[in-house]
């Protein structure tokens, strides 16, 4: 599952360069090239950022909801590209358990954000989660 984890960053990395008004990342051959050598990682990748740029409006809807006393516009970049990626996951990839997209934001958060970013990210997605009927009393539905 490393490359997943891979995947998921190098998606982080795209979305936060596309929010900071860098390029459209997704169409850029240089960019992507890291994943030549692993072709799962780089489908996953461009899955990823695809499916965020697709449902960015639902997703910021999901977020706005589990924000309390926060504005997307005040969110740290990272932060908030990292929480469209793995809501993202949360909403459309009911393949992948909650758990598992929670603990690689919140792992990824400890890489790229502050200091205060995983908890942060944590709360947001467990809300989100609960929101979307995915997680009840600590445990996901089957």
């Amino acid at each position: 599952m490393a490359s997943r984890r891979v995947a998921r960053e190098r998606a982080l990395q795209a979305l936060y360069q596309a929010e900071m008004g860098t390029g459209a990342p997704e169409g850029d051959a240089l960019f992507w090239h890291h994943f030549d050598a692993d072709e799962e990682a780089g489908t996953f990748a461009r899955e990823l950022v695809a499916g965020v740029r697709e449902t960015r409006a639902e997703i910021d809807r999901q977020l706005v909801q589990a924000l309390e006393h926060w504005q997307l516009d005040r969110l740290a970049r990272v932060d908030l590209s990292l929480l469209r990626l793995a809501g993202y996951e949360l909403m459309a990839r009911p393949e992948i358990p909650v758990s598992v997209t929670i603990d690689e934001a919140v792992e990824i958060a400890r890489r790229f954000g502050s200091a205060e970013s995983p908890a942060f990210v944590n709360g947001v997605l467990d809300r989100v989660a609960r929101t979307l009927g995915r997680k009840t009393d600590g445990e996901e539905r089957r």
